[in-house]
């Protein structure tokens, strides 16, 4: 690989993180406004002031396109979404699933082994059955040092969660990352998005649709077959809206329904 190849993928996985460490800023100031907010509230209450707003914003710019692919990729939980618990363990912890999505651009099927990644497993088989990922947007494309489709975001724009967190697991399983921090990601496979931090995944997960080298803290949790492997490589191939590296795709991917099936 020449020197320039290596340069632009380290530049794009900088990016990356620096995208992610941003996403946990917003939410930290989410969290700071939210506690003033509540007592200034309860000071009210107590000098019997009729009524006030408080209102705060985040920076659009720390809203939108930060999922790392991962949240990557991932949910930025409210601080009250945040302690809401996971599903209760209901899968066959032996045994692999299947997830399947019919979307806009092809069909997507992806088995998940639940021995390696049970907790995963679990969580998605529990959030399809109630149809959480229907109708939702795949928000993020990436075409530039690292190569994926991020989806699961019901808000669509690289923000939104299931209220809980999972904890990362099979973190091991591509290898010890080598000097430049990082492990190779193969085509095919699908991983957890997060916000940076250790046990921070939630419902946004990532397709690499070829080769990516990310530091090994995004839990791989399935794998594609080889026809869902080709439909998401054409979403690749036809590139960002606006011909940037990084941003929602050219092709629009919806996800129009989501199951998870045993074996």
């Amino acid at each position: 690989m020449s020197s320039s190849e290596q340069r632009r993928r380290q530049l794009a996985r900088e990016k990356f993180e620096r995208q992610q460490k941003r996403r946990e800023e917003a939410r930290r100031r989410t969290r700071r406004i939210t506690a003033i907010v509540a007592a200034s509230v309860a000071v009210v209450a107590v000098v019997g002031v009729s009524a006030f707003v408080v209102a705060g914003k985040d920076d659009d710019k720390d809203k939108k396109g930060e999922a790392g692919a991962s949240q990557s990729p991932a949910p930025e939980p409210s601080e009250s979404e945040s302690k809401a618990p996971a599903p209760p363990m209901k899968i066959d912890k032996k045994a692999t699933y299947t997830m399947s999505l019919k979307t806009t651009q092809g069909d997507i099927a992806f088995s998940m082994d639940a021995a390696k990644t049970p907790e995963t497993v679990n969580s998605f088989k529990a959030l399809a059955d109630k149809g959480y990922f229907d109708d939702t947007k795949c928000h993020r494309l990436t075409t530039q040092g690292i190569f994926v489709l991020q989806c699961g975001d019901p808000k669509g724009d690289g923000t939104g969660g299931p209220g809980y967190n999972i904890p990362d697991e099979n973190l091991d399983a591509l290898g010890k990352a080598g000097g430049d921090g990082t492990v190779v990601y193969p085509p095919g496979t699908v991983a957890m998005a997060n916000t940076g931090q250790p046990n921070s995944g939630g419902s946004q997960y990532f397709l690499v649709y070829k080769e990516t080298k990310l530091p090994p803290t995004y839990t791989p949790f399935g794998t594609m077959d080889d026809a869902s492997l080709k439909a998401v490589q054409k979403v690749g191939e036809a590139g960002v809206e606006g011909g940037a590296g990084d941003g929602a795709p050219k092709k629009a991917v919806t996800v129009e329904k989501a199951t998870v099936e045993k074996g």
